[in-house]
């Protein structure tokens, strides 16, 4: 008798009812027999639960009394789960039919796997690809491999990823108990954006791989909840993330250089800005610093946590195996969606 591990699919939503009802259709008509589909709404107005409540009864809703935010939402939903395998998937998603089978049968092949991001294609045109997966670079941005490029068979290859694209990340449920956080999957203090790198990146310091799986196909629209957020808000969020991530992370002799050099990389950006004359954004980004100054202390205790506890190979190691070298042209790109830029080849 075949045996099928239950999938535990945990969804956000805030006011996204337009997109569900492109999304779940699509996740009630694929093959894998056993599966349960969480979803945490975070006080949408837009009649989201009550579409739900009465076109797909089958799925466990979680109504938030305020928008709790993308990660804290996630984490919600997470404490729900019953199943062997947690597929975080964004609600601006369309899957194939196959899609979970593929995501079980990755992790049949190797027990080191902690988790897979799928293969996402744009769903305003399916050519091109929304992302492979994310490297670590030495300026502290990473680098987005795959990213709106035209899809090709050098994309079919399943390859280490240092970080999945939180939009389709699936993950083994005891790997997730063993690198939380206060018992919390993402941190509770990331509202959204880079709480799927943090979260990855304790994954590998635990000693275990995340890769990417090309068999397991998915759609995406991509920016779906962030499109009517404000710019400042989504750089704010992203810029404090990614620093509080590496302060926590980071070995102490790596962060002697890792951190002052990123935080430089910041300030140029913010010069940048600055002399566009774009206040805004220069003053966000001193926010985002200011921000990870103040609450540092709070911040160290969580480091303490997954240095003592959840660590199992050094720097070096993680680097060999999800650090890349990328020239001055891919920051020019980068505020420009790597439409130019030539992907790196990692598919050796």
């Amino acid at each position: 008798m075949i045996k099928y591990p239950l999938i535990s699919i945990v969804m956000v939503n805030y006011n996204g009812l337009h997109f569900l009802k492109a999304c779940l259709p699509t996740i009630y008509k694929n093959n894998y027999p056993r599966f349960e589909l969480i979803l945490v709404d975070n006080n949408s107005k837009d009649n989201s639960v009550q579409y739900i409540e009465q076109r797909f009864p089958q799925i466990k809703i979680v109504q938030n009394k305020k928008n709790e935010g993308f990660a804290e939402a996630n984490n919600i939903g997470y404490s729900k789960s019953k199943g062997k395998y947690i597929l975080f998937l964004n609600n601006d998603t369309k899957v194939t039919k196959n899609f979970l089978s593929e995501l079980v049968k990755g992790f049949d092949d190797n027990k080191k796997i902690a988790g897979f991001q799928s293969k996402i294609l744009l769903m305003d045109d399916l050519r091109y690809l929304d992302s492979v997966g994310s490297f670590l670079t030495h300026s502290g941005f990473l680098y987005h491999y795959g990213a709106n490029k035209r899809d090709s068979k050098k994309y079919n290859k399943q390859i280490p990823i240092f970080s999945a694209k939180g939009a389709s990340m699936v993950f083994r449920k005891d790997v997730l108990e063993k690198t939380s956080l206060n018992g919390n999957v993402f941190d509770s203090d990331y509202f959204a954006y880079f709480e799927e790198t943090d979260l990855c990146h304790r994954i590998w310091l635990a000693g275990f791989n995340i890769e990417y799986l090309p068999t397991a196909l998915i759609y995406h629209k991509g920016g779906g909840t962030s499109r009517n957020m404000d710019s400042s808000f989504i750089q704010y969020h992203s810029f404090k993330n990614r620093i509080n991530t590496y302060i926590k992370n980071l070995s102490f002799k790596t962060l002697l250089w890792y951190i002052p050099f990123h935080l430089c990389m910041v300030e140029i950006f913010a010069l940048f800005s600055l002399l566009r004359l774009n206040m805004p954004m220069f003053f966000t980004l001193q926010k985002a610093i200011a921000w990870n100054v103040f609450t540092l202390k709070h911040t160290l205790k969580k480091r303490q946590q997954v240095q003592l506890h959840i660590r199992k190979i050094s720097d070096r190691e993680l680097f060999s195996q999800v650090m890349v070298k990328v020239g001055l042209s891919y920051y020019l790109d980068l505020p420009f969606g790597l439409k130019r830029f030539k992907d790196l080849d990692l598919q050796k």
